[in-house]
């Protein structure tokens, strides 16, 4: 408590008047999951409520297949999506997508690695249950004129190793794809709570939400349809090279009276810009 306190006296006095990007980071709960009045059919057109409500110019999700990718792109006007099935490098399996509202930003690179010993092709990594991936992007923010990278991923649910060796993968290859000094995001679903050790290293690097918002709503992300007894969260937005974050919420409301749009909260973030870029 005392080193959060300490960031946050250090940055509050330098967030106010500076430009902003939205941000979220959805696990979305894969389509075909036996999930009973939760299932996708019931519960897609209020994931498309939440987006059009929340208005993230970026946002990533897990465990996303590919017909619920196209679900939202048809029923979110004005966004469109990037990102590969993590069983075929093509469109089998889960996808670390990437959406962002084309009015606002504008595409310039991306690509997508696996977290294993092979990232370079479709693999399973060390001790996890589940091929994992990480998806990245270039963006330009057309309003603010400013560039920014965006990286979205989701760690093993078993295989501790694999957390953590896929973590240290992300980390490294954000190290190296970023001579530019663009600003950074890094998001997704960590499964760890925010004292495991799996995020010490990360910590050193890049700054977390919910530790730095002015305003921050910590609380549990996974939910498991109201079912969990979690008490913090599992889902994370870690920065570097912005000026802070303004904000951090959980987004907990009912959308078209369904109580859940999925076993995961999503998390919004607004990022201020340094005014130096």
């Amino acid at each position: 408590m005392k080193r959060v306190l300490l960031i946050l006296a250090a940055v509050l006095p330098i967030l106010a008047g500076c430009a902003s990007v939205k941000v979220m980071t959805y696990n979305i709960r894969f389509g075909t999951a036996n999930d009973g009045d939760n299932a996708w059919e019931n519960r897609k057109d209020a994931a498309a409520a939440m987006v059009l409500d929340q208005k993230p110019a970026v946002f990533g999700v897990q465990e996303a297949l590919d017909f619920q990718l196209e679900f939202l792109k048809q029923n979110c006007p004005g966004y469109d999506y990037v990102g590969v099935g993590r069983e075929d490098g093509v469109s089998k399996g889960e996808h670390m997508a990437v959406f962002y509202d084309t009015k606002r930003v504008e595409l310039k690179d991306w690509g997508t690695y696996w977290l294993s010993e092979t990232p370079d092709v479709p693999s399973l990594g060390w001790d996890a249950k589940c091929k994992r991936t990480a998806t990245w992007v270039l963006f330009y923010d057309k309003s603010k004129k400013r560039h920014f990278y965006f990286v979205n991923t989701h760690l093993d649910h078993v295989g501790v190793q694999a957390r953590i060796n896929g973590l240290a993968l992300v980390v490294e290859r954000i190290g190296g794809m970023n001579p530019e000094g663009y600003p950074m995001i890094l998001m997704g679903d960590f499964n760890v709570h925010p004292e495991d050790p799996c995020l010490d290293d990360l910590r050193t690097k890049m700054l977390d939400t919910w530790e730095t918002a002015q305003k921050s709503d910590f609380g549990p992300t996974y939910h498991g349809y109201g079912k969990s007894s979690d008490s913090t969260p599992i889902d994370f937005i870690f920065y570097k090279d912005f000026k802070g974050c303004k904000s951090v919420d959980r987004i907990t409301q009912e959308y078209l009276s369904v109580p859940f749009v999925s076993d995961h909260y999503p998390v919004t973030a607004v990022m201020l810009y340094l005014k130096s870029r």
